[in-house]
């Protein structure tokens, strides 16, 4: 099946650009709604970031480590390097008796605009603490203690990923077809966006006092509805849907325009993608969705920023609007 159309812009009254995706919604009798193809492979990217997060919690890792709930949503984050981020995971790592190079994610500079201008203008380099994956990556560290591992936990066949492929495997319902390498250096899983919607259901229907991997799952979705500045930062689509939506859905966002989301109150998995990898359409058409079924109201600030907002240029003049293509959501 081809992509759907999902999200156009408009200027002078025309069709300037169009984005098309796949999205799936999965509730408690399986896929409810579908756009494009729900069998279409695709990387998650961060998106699943909670799923890799699963084994530090269920192998008793994340309790052995004391980690509290604002740790277990920093371990699902892409966060933007701001201080509230890399102090904490400075401190996390130096509970663990790591440090720094202990992880394997690289160096960027962080998205944080404060934190960014002190390092230029101190003439100092980032390291991989700024990392947007560093709160990940100290999961899988955390993880690595508890297994008793190689300090290459990013490699595919070690059991850190081992674990995170065997739980990927469990809540998408797919078996995964390969990997790719994501830009933190940790292996990606593809999946469909089927099995993608599948395993953010699971999520959504997780019992707190249920089996190991269902209780894991509970407690990281309320981690991140809890601590939304946590898995973002100030300004970014996360963060912001989630505290508009008041602590009742977890959504995370993925590079190349992959976003979930996980409504617990509705017992419902979303995922889609972007085919041409704009954040604009994967943010406009997850926001679409969450307005659809009633967990984010059309007439929210927030949910005007992303959908049918005027688009302005550096003057203030309204130029065009980011819309919804005819037939989606």
């Amino acid at each position: 099946m081809a992509a759907a159309a999902m999200v156009e812009l408009w200027r002078g009254g025309r069709l300037e650009s169009a984005h098309s995706g796949h999205a799936v919604v999965w509730g408690p009798g399986g896929i409810e709604a579908s756009w494009g193809d729900p069998g279409a492979v695709i990387f998650p990217r961060s998106s699943c970031k909670m799923i890799q997060a699963l084994p530090l919690v269920e192998s008793g890792a994340a309790g052995a480590a004391g980690l509290s709930e604002r740790q277990l949503a920093l371990s699902c984050a892409s966060h933007q390097g701001a201080a509230i981020h890399t102090e904490a995971v400075t401190a996390w790592l130096a509970g663990l008796g790591l440090g720094e190079a202990d992880l394997r994610c690289g160096s960027h500079l962080p998205y944080d605009p404060a934190a960014q201008k002190a390092l230029v203008c101190s003439d100092t380099a980032p390291c991989q603490i700024h990392n947007n994956c560093s709160g990940k990556h100290s999961g899988f560290l955390t993880l690595n203690k508890h297994l008793g591992g190689g300090p290459e936990y990013v490699e595919p066949t070690h059991p850190v990923q081992r674990a995170v492929l065997e739980a990927f495997e469990d809540v998408t319902g797919e078996v995964s077809p390969g990997f790719g390498i994501d830009g933190c250096s940790a292996p990606n899983f593809a999946t469909s966006v089927g099995g993608l919607a599948r395993a953010m259901a699971f999520f959504a229907v997780a019992n707190p006092e249920g089996g190991r991997r269902e209780a894991a799952a509970a407690r990281l979705a309320r981690a991140m509805m809890a601590y939304p500045e946590m898995v973002a930062g100030e300004g970014r689509a996360c963060t912001l849907l989630m505290r508009a939506m008041e602590g009742r859905v977890a959504v995370k966002t993925g590079a190349e325009a992959v976003f979930v989301a996980i409504l617990p109150d509705q017992k419902r998995g979303i995922a889609l993608k972007i085919i041409d990898g704009a954040t604009r359409a994967s943010e406009a058409a997850i926001t679409a969705l969450l307005v659809k079924y009633g967990a984010l109201p059309g007439a929210h600030p927030v949910a005007r920023k992303y959908v049918g907002a005027p688009l302005t240029n550096w003057r203030g003049l309204v130029t065009g609007e980011l819309r919804l293509a005819a037939g989606f959501a």
